[in-house]
């Protein structure tokens, strides 16, 4: 029997349902946080960098209680039976993830513990309020007696004031007062969240460098110490006994009966508004909390003690990035100028994108190219008089937006505008109800989206009136039409007037806004529609190259693996002898290297300087080779319940570029990279004897080739 026969028996035989064949969705989401921690750890990082990584981690724990601890605890009180990827009840999992997010948070503070003295020596000095000298301790009490106590407001616990609400992520101190009969009292003062966490109080010059520089000093306290020293003139009369602060985390996952909401945009702000007052996942308190004060919060807010997580040192981690905005570069990032392509770089000579778009395909990747050419073709498109309509999707928009300002320039010169602003996006609801409600009143049709699926796919389209015919310009991406993160996130864009493209993204603006029942596209692969079958087929048809002996590789980039289907056909296609190898950001359940199951796979992931958020997909194809490029992870939610879209690289030039510039070198990183083990854990990547460093990011920071030849 030929080998390509018998493996293909194999692969029909194999059982891929067994749970030992796959990662914990949850505690593979919390390696990838232990992956962002290591940046803050890796002391080639500068300080304020590492700062920002123990932040970053602080607001990622925050979110994952206040969604993925709460879905597990919902499962829970619903008695749910159904049993993760790994076979583990929603019991099980969320003792497991309770763990481990707790050492995580511990590994945290120790870094933090680790980092603040380097802070000090550098000049950048958090201070306890007890440890200020007399002259900063002046400065900190006239800043508490203008500012601090108006805003203040204490809530006494009684029978006659029952227990406060405490908002989702406040922080608030506990306070035991006596009064002059000796009875004890509780209550509450929340720490405004509108003042700076950590309260500056002066900035002085240090003593001159080597090189003649002066650099600055700057000196900060923690606002809820200010607080705790000033509570006398909270509770005149009454002795202060004791404060200890505490933070509250809450189910913030929002549940829009959509098909009973007459008005999504009202439902969403509702939903919003409802955000602060689900119920209490996580209670973070000091470990030096006793234990009277904490039976207090524990029985009020009708908590199970593995809800209550003592911590040593700063509640809230997340604040942490506000010490990011000091001026003090030289603890920072280098930062470096985006480049443009030659086409591009022409047409802000001659200023016409439409004309450079019309010579040939232009790629993006950001942030090593500049976001500003999207902004122009927006822009152009606003001004230009023979734009006739716009059509674009918003998922996740910068407050001062300069491709929203486009828009509604080009509503004011008459052309027509229909913009899908996706008002579910995971915590950006706010900005995108503001910004849909700004559209609206300017005449600019706005929809949000199908029910039941939340629209996560970037596509612009331009129709332009050329001679007498009309013309699709259509730029689509990876990333969000979002000019900040944009400079932090890695992500590709493609500008094309192709035809079919074009054709494709008007269809698919018409299945957003109208109604239409097309199950098929031209060039675009549109979840739900048809990604996931042609996915299927593309895979499928590496697997057919491998068993006839022709070349076959997979090469697939993106933030998460997690869906079932497609993890059990890369496994039949690493069985069939296709070289696989994928670069995965976060979570991945799939486990590389099983002896005949995925002996040919290997997992990478890279963290590092900017948020890996690119989605490439590529297939050998025989040596006919396929890149597609988008918006969409392979998981569950965005191959079935998510509008996606992935579009075809039809340039030679480009694909090469994008495979032996883009993939290749992510796929050499020996820096940053890390690999996934079949046991769930990741080790680091190490350059060889005979190799150099390779860190990809700084490379292609270094090293930005030009990918089109005009």
């Amino acid at each position: 029997m030929p080998k390509s026969a018998t493996k293909a028996k194999e692969v029909e035989a194999f059982d891929f349902d067994d749970p030992k064949l796959y990662i914990n969705r949850e505690l593979s989401l919390l390696e990838f946080f232990r992956r962002v921690l290591e940046e803050a750890q890796d002391e080639g990082n500068p300080l304020l960098e590492r700062v920002k990584f123990i932040a970053i981690v602080g607001s990622i724990i925050d979110e994952f209680f206040m969604v993925r601890v709460a879905g597990l605890k919902q499962q829970i009180a619903a008695n749910v039976v159904d049993l993760s990827i790994d076979g583990q009840t929603p019991a099980e999992q969320l003792a497991a993830v309770r763990k481990e997010a707790t050492a995580l948070l511990r590994d945290a503070r120790r870094c933090l513990q680790d980092i603040l003295p380097r802070l000090d020596e550098a000049g950048i000095h958090i201070l306890n309020y007890p440890d200020l000298n007399d002259n900063q301790k002046t400065r900190v009490d006239e800043y508490f007696n203008e500012v601090v106590f108006p805003v203040l407001t204490p809530l006494a616990v009684d029978p006659g004031r029952p227990w406060p609400h405490i908002s989702n992520l406040s922080l608030n101190l506990a306070v035991l007062v006596r009064d002059k009969k000796g009875l004890p009292h509780f209550a509450r003062v929340k720490v405004p969240s509108t003042l700076p966490r950590l309260l500056p109080i002066k900035r002085s010059s240090g003593s001159v460098r080597k090189d003649g520089t002066v650099p600055h000093h700057h000196y900060f306290t923690w606002l809820e110490q200010v607080i705790a020293a000033h509570l006398d003139k909270l509770f005149p009369g009454m002795e202060v006994v004791e404060a200890h602060p505490f933070r509250v985390t809450r189910d913030a996952d929002i549940v829009i009966q959509e098909l009973e909401a007459a008005d999504l945009l009202e439902t969403m702000e509702a939903g919003v508004r409802q955000r602060r007052f689900g119920s209490v996942v996580r209670l973070s308190l000091n470990e030096s909390m006793p234990v009277h004060i904490r039976d207090i919060l524990v029985q009020n807010m009708e908590l199970d003690g593995n809800d209550v997580f003592a911590v040593d040192g700063p509640l809230g981690l997340a604040d942490l990035i506000h010490l990011y905005a000091v001026d003090r570069y030289d603890l920072k990032d280098t930062p470096f100028t985006p480049s443009l392509p030659p086409a591009l770089s022409d047409h802000r000579i001659d200023g016409d994108i439409f004309a450079a778009i019309r010579a040939r395909d232009i790629l993006l990747h950001h942030p090593y190219d500049s976001f500003a050419p999207v902004v122009d073709f927006i822009r152009q498109a606003a001004r230009d008089p023979d734009v006739l309509a716009i059509k674009m999707t918003l998922y996740c928009v910068s407050r001062n937006s300069p491709v929203l300002d486009a828009l509604l320039e080009a509503s004011e010169n008459g052309k027509q505008i229909a913009v899908l602003v996706e008002l579910k996006a995971r915590f950006d609801e706010e900005s995108n109800i503001e910004w849909a409600r700004t559209l609206e009143a300017e005449g600019v049709h706005v929809v949000y989206g199908l029910v039941g699926l939340k629209t996560h796919a970037k596509v612009a389209l331009v129709v332009r009136r050329e001679g007498e015919s009309l013309r699709r310009y259509v730029h689509m991406a990876s990333g969000n039409y979002n000019a900040i993160t944009a400079q932090l996130y890695t992500d590709v864009g493609l500008f094309t007037c192709d035809e079919d493209i074009g054709a494709d993204a008007t269809d698919l603006f018409n299945h957003l806004t109208g109604y239409s029942s097309k199950d098929d596209y031209r060039k675009l692969l549109v979840a739900p529609i048809n990604l996931r079958a042609r996915m299927e087929e593309l895979i499928r048809r590496e697997i057919k190259h491998a068993q006839k002996g022709e070349p076959a590789r997979l090469i697939f980039k993106m933030n998460a693996l997690v869906d079932k289907l497609m993890i059990q056909l890369l496994y039949q296609a690493s069985q069939a002898g296709v070289t696989i190898d994928l670069l995965v950001r976060g979570m991945c359940c799939l486990r590389p290297g099983l002896p005949g199951v995925s002996d040919n796979i290997r997992v990478t992931s890279i963290v590092g300087r900017f948020l890996e958020h690119s989605r490439i997909y590529y297939f050998e194809n025989g040596g006919k080779e396929q890149v597609y490029v988008g918006s969409a992870d392979l998981m569950p939610r965005n191959i079935d319940r998510r509008v996606e879209n992935l579009f075809p690289l039809r340039d030679a030039e480009m694909i090469r570029y994008v495979r032996d510039t883009v993939l290749e070198t992510y796929l050499n990183d020996n820096v940053k990279a890390r690999r996934l083990l079949a046991d769930g854990a990741y080790e680091r990547v190490k350059a060889g004897a005979k190799q150099q460093p390779l860190h990809s990011q700084m490379w292609l920071v270094n090293h930005r080739p030009v990918p089109i030849k005009v």
